[in-house]
C-alpha cells in the first residue's frame, strides 16, 4: 500500500514529531514529582539526549517510543520505503546500546522505559524508581 500523503505532506507531518514534551514524558515527570525525586528534563550536555537526569542517583532515564526505538511488542515498520525504515530503526537501536555502554562504563545508572510501560500503568516505573533508593 502506498502512502496516503504526498512526499511534501509526509515531510511536513514527520517534521512535526516532537523530540521532547510528549505525553509520556509528562507522565514520567509526574511520577518523578509524586515520588519527590529531583530531576532535570533534557539536559543538553549529555550524549544520547537523555529525557531525564536524576542528580541524586547519578542516573539517566530514557523514555523510548515503541515506533522509533523498535519495541518488539508494539513497534511497527512502515510498509513503504521498507529498506530505509529497517536501516533507520536498526541504527536507533545500535545507538541506544552504545549510549548505554558509554554511561555504564562511566558508572552511571541508565534506565530505559518503553512508552507502553508508562501509559498502561505506572506500577513498573514506580518499582524501578523504588529500586534506585
Amino acid at each position: 500500500m502506498s502512502d496516503i500523503f504526498s512526499k511534501e505532506k509526509r515531510s511536513l507531518v514527520m517534521s512535526a514529531v516532537k523530540s521532547r514534551g510528549s505525553k509520556v514524558e509528562a507522565q514520567m515527570a509526574s511520577i518523578l514529582r509524586r515520588r519527590k525525586i529531583r530531576y532535570r528534563s533534557h539536559p543538553r550536555k549529555y550524549a544520547g539526549k537523555p529525557d531525564f537526569y536524576l542528580p541524586d542517583f547519578s542516573a539517566f532515564i530514557f523514555v523510548d517510543s515503541c515506533f522509533w526505538h523498535g519495541c518488539r511488542y508494539h513497534g511497527t515498520i512502515p510498509k513503504s520505503n521498507l529498506s530505509f525504515w529497517k536501516k533507520k530503526l536498526a541504527l536507533n537501536k545500535n545507538r541506544d546500546r552504545a549510549v548505554n555502554r558509554q554511561y555504564k562504563k562511566m558508572g552511571w545508572v541508565v534506565i530505559r522505559i518503553w512508552e507502553h510501560s508508562i501509559t498502561k500503568s505506572g506500577d513498573k516505573v514506580e518499582r524501578l524508581l523504588k529500586a534506585l533508593k
